[in-house]
């Protein structure tokens, strides 16, 4: 059954999963991989503009993320005030998997806001699809 309300996806990453969720967690790295915030800005407390690849816009962006759980929850919205937490990203340590011990699986959780047209859901899935494989690469290749 095809999921309207969610996407799913997820990949194996050859470096263990700490670092997969340090890489995640850090928001300098969110303009490295993630279509909807290139060229991102920080600002002290946290929260960061970045720009859509698709259309320029604005997307605002705080992340917060689960040290013992490692969650990372991406609170998204078009202005600062309304950011919810729409997508999550959860690391599992390979070795819960039967995986090699420096292996992890990251996998993307997305939930679509009603009001976000087949068009716009899309874009999102497809997205993610390839930033996930995008992830992997640059993890993998990073220090």
């Amino acid at each position: 059954m095809a999921d309207q309300l969610s996407h799913i996806t997820s990949i194996t990453i050859d470096r263990d999963a700490r670092v997969v969720f340090e890489y995640m967690r850090n928001p300098e790295n969110l303009q490295n991989w993630s279509f909807g915030t290139w060229e991102t800005d920080i600002s002290p407390d946290g929260l960061i503009c970045g720009k859509s690849l698709f259309d320029g816009s604005n997307a605002w962006v705080r992340i917060s993320a689960d040290n013992e759980s490692l969650v990372v929850d991406y609170h998204i919205g078009q202005t600062p005030q309304n950011l919810v937490p729409r997508i999550m990203v959860k690391v599992v340590p390979g070795s819960h998997l039967g995986f090699a011990s420096q292996q992890s699986v990251l996998t993307f959780i997305a939930w679509r806001a009603c009001d976000m047209d087949d068009l716009r859901w899309r874009k999102l899935t497809a997205s993610h699809e390839f930033e996930i494989v995008l992830l992997k690469s640059l993890i993998e290749n990073s220090n």
